[in-house]
């Protein structure tokens, strides 16, 4: 199921030469979805929800790991067999995620889903898996065992074990493409929620969105509220999906290096300019941990940071300090 994450976009008013209103609230990839838009029409504000919520079932039907027939599932099947062809969207998100691999050490790894097999949190009494059910399972996790072609736009897995899973993207990849069904038909202040994983353009009553943080340890409470224009915002914790085991609390985010739920931060707030960077970049920087996740987020042009260690600690990036 596609992870939950937690944070919502605070209600505003629209800006009074926007007559137009369209706000929709269901469930998409298994999570909830929101979306809002603005405009001077009403026609066009809900043909604009109405082509979001068709791009994101469509690209739910491309990316599904759970469904017995989809592309990614064809991909997963053949896995150590032969290369398999598939859409381009498939091909540009798995490449991505490829990339983001590269740029977090290997903290992002979409191949990650040997391993987080071997965890249940839906169960009413989970376990901790065996260190050596662990090993066995790493030996089919690592991004560097799927190989890209372009030319034939194929994806082969090198390993029979290996299976690819796109939970910790495949939300804000969809969030990004739903966007911009919604900008080409003109408007131009909107909010795509992916069950916390949110692409917000424009402003509302004058001023940008308002985007809570969920505090990781009070229900119900915000850490801080950001205002946001043009720019996506993803938060990734420790909080909605564990179990806790002889006064450990395991995660639902697993280090790809070692098999386990990572347990260096409580929450991770990434704001990018697209979605899906600030998806994927936010689970890599939670296994990361603070200080390295602060240092390699500093380094990129655009991009801003809210983290919370594991002991309560909160730091922010220079940007999102101003």
């Amino acid at each position: 199921m596609i992870l939950a994450l937690a944070m919502a976009v605070l209600a505003t008013q629209a800006t009074p030469q926007e007559s137009g209103h369209a706000r929709f609230e269901g469930m998409a990839m298994g999570s909830d979805l929101e979306i809002e838009v603005f405009g001077p029409d009403q026609a066009i504000c809900d043909q604009a929800v109405k082509e979001a919520r068709e791009e994101i079932d469509r690209l739910e039907r491309i990316m599904t790991d759970w469904k017995q027939e989809s592309p990614l599932m064809d991909v997963n099947r053949a896995a150590g067999k032969k290369p398999v062809e598939v859409p381009p969207e498939l091909y540009f998100i798995i490449e991505r995620s490829l990339k983001m691999s590269e740029l977090t050490e290997g903290t992002f790894d979409i191949t990650f889903a040997a391993a987080g097999k071997l965890w249940n949190w839906r169960d009413p009494n989970p376990r901790v898996p065996t260190p050596e059910e662990v090993k066995a399972a790493l030996a089919d996790v690592g991004w560097k065992g799927v190989t890209l072609d372009s030319k034939a736009r194929t994806v082969y897995l090198n390993r029979p074990g290996m299976r690819i899973g796109l939970g910790g993207i495949g939300p804000g990849y969809a969030g990004d493409l739903a966007m911009d069904k919604i900008r080409k038909l003109g408007i131009r202040n909107a909010c795509v929620n992916m069950s916390g994983d949110v692409m917000l353009i424009g402003k509302k009553n004058g001023e940008p969105w308002n985007v809570g943080i969920t505090h990781p340890r009070k229900k119900g409470e915000s850490i801080a509220v950001l205002p946001v224009s043009n720019a996506a915002v993803s938060t990734s914790g420790d909080y909605e999906r564990y179990f806790e085991k002889d006064g450990k609390r395991y995660c639902h985010i697993i280090d790809p290096r070692t098999g386990y739920p990572a347990d260096l931060c409580q929450s991770v707030t990434i704001v990018a300019p697209s979605l899906a960077f600030a998806d994927g970049l936010a689970k890599g920087v939670f296994i990361l941990g603070p200080e390295k996740g602060m240092r390699m987020v500093e380094k990129l042009e655009g991009v801003q940071a809210l983290i919370v260690a594991a002991d309560g600690t909160m730091t922010m990036s220079k940007g999102l300090k101003k």
